[in-house]
């Protein structure tokens, strides 16, 4: 019987000692790892409202994590996911307050995609200066988050600003605008944003593996050089990868505002756009992996909220621990080269 190859369990691998590693960080601190490990699930998955709740948290980083992979399958480096969904943000909630006479169901849509036109055209500035004048995306996109959170917190504040409230929000969209949500999940506010996410990941997958367009995206980031030569444009490539990873990290600013809180909350992201780097990585960027990851990622948040309060020594902030070690864990391509390298030699 062939044996089954372990290096490629590495995703599962990677989370079974980061979780490994982190219950034993809190076995030092003095608490019973068992009794950590009961309160993430049972905060995540006991109740259709705590299901709700780690799948509204799951939402935002799939999303992300799956803006990331689209750049990260081209060779580039999408770390600006955090200032595009707040573009994102702030087109959902102009939409919304612009043009609050629009009727449902136009109005979503319209909503919907503006978020995504803004998220990609904040992601286009970065593709544009990679591919004409050569700025390495890892800095432009740094640079962009903190540009982005100037612009829309002067927009929020002084363009946009909810009357009726001290607090740095715009006034609440039109309700035709907000999305529909499901009664299963209680008072979580689980939306339709749920099931377009699960549809995009289908649709990525489909892009990647079965589209022209996916090829060409593999092509440029596995070797320029040979993508020239077969006739593809590697800069059209790179800068049409960045519109669509911008405009994928648009559409959780409008997961947010239509289906959320109704309107645009300055600092509402706990950093989606940093932790979905991560969830990319974790799935090696394949759009199901991803899926799988973001709801790990999910739960570990949703999880960790109860730590504070079910627990003497450990609080919510052993949720960013797990994620670190699991992350140390996959990227740890040495500990998996050396895998491979044995298995193989042990076949020979």
């Amino acid at each position: 019987m062939k044996k089954f190859p372990l290096w490629r369990l590495q995703p599962f691998l990677a989370v079974a000692v980061g979780l490994a590693l982190g219950l034993l960080v809190v076995s030092f601190a003095g608490e019973s790892p068992l009794k950590v490990l009961m309160v993430l699930i049972k905060s995540s998955f006991a109740s259709r409202y705590d299901l709700g709740m780690t799948l509204f948290y799951s939402t935002p980083l799939i999303l992300c994590g799956l803006s990331v992979s689209v750049a990260y399958r081209a060779g580039l480096f999408n770390i600006g996911a955090e200032g595009q969904l707040l573009m994102g943000a702030l087109g959902a909630s102009s939409a919304g307050i612009l043009f609050s006479s629009l009727p449902w169901p136009f109005a979503p849509f319209v909503a919907i995609a503006a978020a995504f036109l803004f998220g990609a055209a904040w992601g286009g500035i970065a593709g544009a200066l990679r591919v004409f004048r050569g700025s390495h995306e890892v800095i432009t996109t740094i640079m962009l988050n903190f540009i982005s959170a100037a612009l829309v917190s002067w927009f929020v504040l002084y363009q946009l600003k909810n009357p009726d409230s001290q607090n740095p929000e715009t006034a609440a969209v039109a309700n035709a605008f907000l999305l529909h949500r499901f009664s299963f999940f209680q008072d979580a506010p689980v939306s339709t944003a749920m099931v377009a996410t699960l549809l995009l990941v289908v649709f990525l997958q489909w892009m990647y593996t079965k589209s022209r367009f996916g090829f060409e995206l593999k092509a440029v980031g596995n070797s320029e050089a040979a993508a020239h030569a077969a006739g593809i444009k590697p800069g059209r490539v790179r800068l049409l990868s960045f519109l669509l990873a911008g405009g994928i990290a648009g559409l959780v600013g409008a997961v947010e505002v239509l289906g959320n809180s109704d309107k645009f909350k300055i600092d509402f992201s706990p950093g989606y756009g940093f932790t979905g780097i991560a969830v990319a990585l974790l799935a090696s960027g394949n759009p199901v992996g991803i899926l799988f990851s973001g709801l790990l990622f999910g739960a570990l948040h949703k999880g960790s909220l109860d730590l504070d309060i079910e627990t003497e020594r450990i609080t919510r902030e052993v949720s960013m621990v797990l994620q670190g070690l699991i992350i140390l864990v996959v990227a740890a391509n040495g500990l998996w080269a050396w895998m491979k390298k044995n298995e193989v030699e042990a076949r020979s």
